[in-house]
């Protein structure tokens, strides 16, 4: 098992090119960074058009199982459960990805018995009816998995899940390597400087209600900088009619970007405003993209891990959450201070370099998953099971 190919199945909703958030690109850097330790990975997602069927990516190999139904978030599957059977056949460990209520039913209905790993993305907050009706499942989900990783320390001490299953946690801070992003093109940083200017504040990710992007457009009002919303998603088309209302010509919505833009738009911003309010919001994917570019970062004190990537003071400023008033404070400092804003973008960049790097989360993942599959093998060996399938 050391140095010798394993093979890993990923299960979550959504993948790209379906969708674009922070989720999605961890995946991605952990299939890049245990692909080249000689994790062999694919990955089960549910899509709205699952044509072609099985997609090619250079990190994992994506089965796409058609989207029947959408309720709370929550994508379901018809198709997705002798999908999920035949890829755990193939597997020797399965990797799932939380919150995700049908993946919990995929695992418990699943026959086919392999060690399995989960990664605790974040808490469900909103939905707390359908949470009372969905908690025993999860209870017997979580219980049944082998290990849990949780993403930062200031997430697992602030949630009463991973508190309750403390015993199998380990924690594995998300990571991110530059040289896994397209280089700047200057072609396409000059028309994103033409189209947006510079020194603007940007937002990246998926549009959702937990983003506090509507906290941040009543910011905007009458401020003297821009700010560019890069992404598509749910909230959208209100947060577009939000911004009419409030005649915000100094906003910029930009829609889906590619990779490419999205570094051109990181090479050009001022800093990155991560206005996130409630703790679904578990790390900020954004926000290490910020530090991985030397950006100054401002984010909010939800009690989750974005306060374990900015540190107030030191890497950007933190404020309280769900204050327009706060956040524009904290804009206006680093839009006035571009030096104070240059220092704090250097310092985020050290500390990404110290504790984010996608070479660090691979090599602990890679052991997460070897301890994992070599216990399923001497188990087995104990009880005179043959190896193979």
């Amino acid at each position: 098992m050391p140095g010798g190919t394993l093979r890993v199945l990923h299960v979550y909703r959504t993948y790209f090119p379906d969708s674009q958030g922070g989720i999605e690109e961890l995946i991605r850097q952990i299939c890049l960074y245990t692909k080249s330790r000689g994790i062999d990975n694919r990955l089960l997602a549910l899509s709205a058009n699952a044509r072609p069927r099985v997609l090619r990516h250079g990190e994992v190999k994506v089965y796409r199982a058609h989207r029947d139904v959408e309720v709370a978030s929550c994508g379901m599957s018809i198709q997705a459960f002798a999908m999920h059977e035949r890829l755990a056949e193939w597997a020797d460990l399965i990797h799932y990805h939380f919150p995700w209520p049908f993946g919990d039913v995929l695992n418990l209905t699943c026959r086919i018995k392999r060690p399995t790993v989960l990664t605790y993305h974040s808490d469900i907050v909103r939905q707390r009816a359908l949470r009372l009706l969905y908690r025993p499942v999860m209870d017997r989900f979580l219980r049944k998995v082998d290990r849990i990783v949780g993403t930062s320390p200031n997430y697992f001490a602030t949630s009463d899940v991973l508190r309750r299953f403390q015993d199998k946690v380990e924690i594995v801070p998300i990571g991110l390597n530059e040289h896994t992003y397209p280089k700047v093109c200057p072609d396409i940083r000059a028309r994103m400087r033409d189209r947006y200017g510079e020194d603007f504040f940007l937002f990246i990710g998926v549009l959702r209600y937990y983003k506090g992007l509507h906290i941040l457009l009543d910011a905007c009002a009458g401020a003297p900088f821009r700010v560019v919303i890069a992404g598509s998603g749910p909230t959208e088309r209100e947060l577009l009619d939000q911004a009419r209302r409030l005649r915000l010509d100094n906003v910029d919505f930009t829609g889906y970007v590619s990779n490419e833009e999205k570094v051109a738009l990181l090479s050009l911003c001022r800093g990155v405003v991560f206005p996130s309010y409630l703790r679904t919001e578990a790390f900020g994917v954004a926000l290490l993209e910020g530090a991985m570019y030397s950006k100054a970062l401002i984010s909010t004190e939800a009690g989750s891990g974005t306060s374990h990537v900015n540190i107030g003071g030191e890497t950007g400023l933190v404020v309280a959450p769900g204050s327009p008033l706060a956040l524009r404070q904290a804009m206006d400092r680093i839009h006035e201070c571009p030096e104070m804003a240059a220092a704090m973008g250097q310092r985020a960049r050290q500390r990404f370099d110290q504790f984010f790097t996608g070479d660090r989360m691979g090599e602990r993942y890679d052991a997460i998953y070897r301890s994992l599959g070599q216990a399923a093998i001497d188990a087995l060996r104990s009880n005179g099971a043959p190896l193979g399938r």
